[in-house]
């Protein structure tokens, strides 16, 4: 998307009308299934989103890969965030993809080495922004991501569009970038149908009304990084001492909705994939490595680097089911409502709404 938006800003894009500037909100977690759901709480955005105004996201639908996909142009298996707990082989131990650069010791330049869209910006003569919480702007995955980027904090979400908005109308020759996190930080706490979630939406549809009468040369994109589905205790799975899944496993990693698993030594992928499939009956589409890039769930390219940072079997939860790792001490993840990283329509559908001068 990003990469297509700027050249629009040369009048060189196919699909997208040409325009002097361009502004992307990604709105965490607002997927368009739960858009068109809830529209009645909604009705700036949901009135601008025609039916074909919709898009997919990546595999597997979970932030790091999908925010790191639409700053890059690249997909997962190119640019090398490929879930949210994945292996770092050369250490051969677990690193988390949004906030562990500096806890698991990741290097953003050498982890992530795709080129950036503020870099290509740069390089075109293109003023690139990034609007975003103040907490984020020194973060390893901001780093990773938006490298080329002037970061500018704002902490209240309306001001935040605005701030995005102005930039984009003030400035020719700039592309902006506008992350709102909210809805994807209530929805995991408090689930997709809670009256929580359905004001924050109120509150981001709100904010986002100046998107909306933006000049006519500047182009505006409201999108997400993925949707979410609400996960009920009952639907848990819970991985524990003597289950058969983990025998020969050397690392849990992933999300609850979307498995890496990593085997040890010996062990043989395809019948650790069976056992899998067989323990999990209904709950868990299941596959190896292999099977996945053969299929492409990780995209077309696939840098030399990557393959083995995934999990040598993949378990994408079915229906709202999660699988969890009973044995850690820490079950606080256990209370997480609203979920996602798996391949479900509720997950992978986002809006795709175009305003400005990419209205037509």
């Amino acid at each position: 998307m990003a990469p297509e938006m700027l050249r629009s800003l040369r009048g060189e894009s196919t699909w997208l009308p040409a325009a002097i500037s361009g502004v992307v909100f990604v709105v965490d977690g607002l997927g368009a299934i739960q858009l068109r759901a809830h529209r009645a709480h909604a009705r700036h955005l949901a009135g601008a989103m025609p039916k074909k105004h919709v898009a997919r996201t990546v595999f597997p639908s979970t932030t790091a890969a999908a925010l790191t996909s639409i700053l890059t142009g690249a997909e997962p298996g190119e640019h090398g965030l490929v879930g949210y707990r994945t292996l770092d082989p050369d250490r051969d131990v677990l690193t988390n993809q949004l906030n562990g650069y500096e806890r698991d010791g990741l290097d953003p330049d050498t982890w992530q080495r795709s080129e950036t869209v503020f870099q290509r910006a740069s390089r075109a003569g293109i003023r690139g922004y990034a609007v975003g919480m103040t907490a984020y702007e020194s973060t390893g995955l901001t780093s990773a991501i938006m490298r080329g980027a002037e970061y500018i904090g704002e902490d209240d979400l309306a001001q935040r569009v605005q701030v995005a908005c102005a930039l984009a109308s003030q400035e020719p020759d700039s592309f902006v970038y506008c992350y709102l996190p909210e809805l994807d930080q209530v929805g995991h706490r408090h689930g997709v149908d809670s009256d929580a979630w359905t004001q924050t939406l109120e509150a981001i549809d709100l904010a986002l009304r100046p998107a909306l009468s933006l000049p006519p040369t500047v182009g505006a994109v409201v999108t997400a990084d993925h949707g979410m589905i609400d996960v009920p205790r009952h639907r848990h799975v819970l991985l524990a001492d003597g289950d058969p899944r983990l025998d020969g496993v050397r690392h849990l990693g992933g999300e609850p909705r979307l498995l890496h698993v990593y085997r040890e030594g010996g062990v043989d992928a395809d019948e650790l994939a069976e056992r899998w499939r067989r323990e999990s009956a209904q709950t868990a589409d299941v596959s190896t490595r292999e099977q996945a890039l053969s299929d492409g769930l990780f995209g077309t390219v696939m840098s030399p680097h990557v393959p083995a940072r995934i999990g040598d079997v993949l378990v994408a939860a079915r229906g709202s089911w999660a699988f969890y790792d009973d044995r850690l001490a820490d079950k606080g993840p256990q209370k997480m409502i609203g979920q996602h990283g798996s391949i479900t329509p509720e997950e992978t559908s986002v809006p795709l709404i175009r305003l400005g001068a990419y209205a037509n």
